[in-house]
Order: C-alpha cells, then sequence, then structure tokens
C-alpha cells in the first residue's frame, strides 16, 4: 500500500508542472480591428485573439478600449471573457 502511495505521489508531483501551460491570462487594451468571419479580434497590442463561434460582437468596433480573459491553445490567444471598459 505505501508503494502504491509513494507511486501516486511521484507521477502527481511529476505532472504538477504541466497545469501551469493552460494558465489563463488578461490584458486590458483598444481593439484595432474586428473579424466576424475569422472569429477574432485584434488589439492595440498588436496581438490577434481568437473567440468561440457562438461568441457575441455586439458593441465591438476598432476604438474600443476592452478587458480580455484569455487561455494561450496552441500559440493561439483563446478568449474566455471579454468587458468593455467605459
Amino acid at each position: 500500500m505505501r508503494l502504491l502511495i509513494a507511486a501516486l505521489l511521484a507521477t502527481a508531483s511529476i505532472l504538477s508542472p504541466l497545469q501551469g501551460f493552460a494558465q489563463s491570462s488578461d490584458v486590458e487594451a483598444t481593439i484595432q480591428s474586428v473579424d466576424v468571419n475569422d472569429l477574432s479580434l485584434t488589439l492595440d497590442d498588436g496581438k490577434t485573439y481568437k473567440v468561440p463561434e457562438e461568441f457575441n460582437f455586439e458593441g465591438l468596433e476598432s476604438g474600443v478600449k476592452v478587458l480580455v480573459f484569455y487561455t494561450e491553445v496552441d500559440g493561439n490567444r483563446v478568449v474566455d471573457d471579454l468587458e468593455i471598459i467605459q
């Protein structure tokens, strides 16, 4: 039984650094362009952020200041949440 617990703890400690690769980040910036066909936003930081298919683009246009919460997946920034800043 002790060997089983030791093996589980060793496996957990080896795999725990992998959790850090999927951390969410946020950025506050102004929208440069909106591409509804490509499902993406480009911000004034020069980076492009992908959005899900069901994303609502209402109120989003060039010049609008936003707070974007995103996760990096396969080198792409994928929007988890977005807030318009007044």
